[in-house]
């Protein structure tokens, strides 16, 4: 029964909006005006965030097959200070199996092979992963430009991007210069951009915008189009390093510039919430807005990511419970 909940493929397909088909972002001209026109009702976004999460759920087999769909299109992450070659090693194993084989056998989804999205780390600890993930489809992510201030010399984080695309990084997290958007200059902010996604050659990019640091709606709509212009391949919220991270609102917002976008130049971009993303009834919520927001390509690991360290935890426990009845304790579903 659960496998026939998961029939859509999680890998490449046609993606279209509204009937359209969309090719990849290849960017375009800034378009000073069209960034100027931004408006943003932040009373409509709240009221319809709330109303998002009272009036969505999944339950039984159907909630199982999401939370299967979150794990795959999940970036397992681990930024800490303290990481090392092994915590790495460990996490890309946890990656390749995100979950129990006997929990695996009890759900009957062997034929599925769920595995996470990718493996995301700092350049130190690339070669690594890319060791540990071979033979696989998960892709290697790094976060790049200074991570997480994004306040380093331009030149040394273009040659931040280099090393870790030369070292087998197939996907950049960059992070933008936050002061050029509390002070409106979205040519500078376009030109930077556009100069990463150059510097990342055949790896994709996905821009974190820092939205807890911008604070304002009107300037994280404005933010999301400048990077979607200058070519990004995904529009990230988050570092996961500021004091407010992934939120709905937000992810509404930002949703729908990328809907506003790809009716207006034919090109999809990707979205990843990052940071505070804990529980399994949180990525259903999420998973909800992209299905409602921009329809189901959005809800595989080519178009959505989430940027995640211990949601797979109470996921893991969340399916045991439905395979068994019964809640596991944490220590049962160890990450790294």
């Amino acid at each position: 029964m659960l496998v026939e909940k998961l029939t859509t493929p999680n890998g490449p397909a046609p993606v279209t909006l509204g009937g359209r088909p969309l090719r990849p972002n290849r960017g375009i001209p800034l378009n000073l005006e069209r960034i100027r026109q931004v408006r943003v009702n932040t009373s409509a976004v709240e009221r319809r965030a709330q109303t998002h999460t009272a009036r969505r759920s999944v339950k039984k087999d159907f909630q199982a097959a999401w939370l299967l769909r979150a794990i795959t299109c999940m970036d397992l992450t681990t930024l800490s200070g303290d990481d090392t070659d092994e915590r790495v090693r460990r996490l890309c194993a946890k990656a390749r199996r995100p979950l129990q084989h006997d929990l695996v056998q009890k759900l009957n989804i062997e034929s599925l092979n769920i595995q996470v999205g990718a493996v995301c780390v700092y350049h130190r600890f690339v070669e690594t992963a890319r060791r540990a993930l071979e033979g696989t489809s998960i892709k290697v992510a790094a976060v790049s430009t200074g991570f997480p201030a994004g306040l380093s010399p331009m030149q040394d984080r273009i040659a931040e991007i280099h090393r870790s695309v030369e070292a087998g990084a197939q996907e950049i997290d960059i992070v933008i210069t936050r002061a050029l958007v509390f002070e409106g200059k979205w040519q500078e902010l376009y030109n930077e951009i556009a100069t990463f996604k150059q510097a990342c050659g055949p790896a994709h990019m996905k821009a974190i915008l820092g939205t807890g640091d911008i604070l304002t709606v009107r300037n994280i709509a404005r933010a999301s189009f400048t990077a979607m212009m200058a070519g990004a391949d995904f529009i990230k919220t988050s570092t996961g390093k500021e004091p407010t991270n992934a939120t709905l609102p937000v992810g509404l917002v930002m949703t729908r510039a990328i809907r506003e976008y790809a009716q207006e130049t034919g090109m999809s971009v990707g979205f990843k919430p990052a940071g505070g993303i804990r529980t399994a009834k949180q990525s259903t919520e999420w998973l909800a807005l992209m299905k409602e927001e921009l329809g189901l390509p959005w809800m595989k690991s080519d178009l959505f990511r989430f940027g995640a360290s211990s949601l797979l935890n109470d996921i893991e426990r969340q399916l045991e419970h439905h395979a068994t009845g019964r809640y596991s304790a944490d220590y049962r579903h160890p990450i790294a």
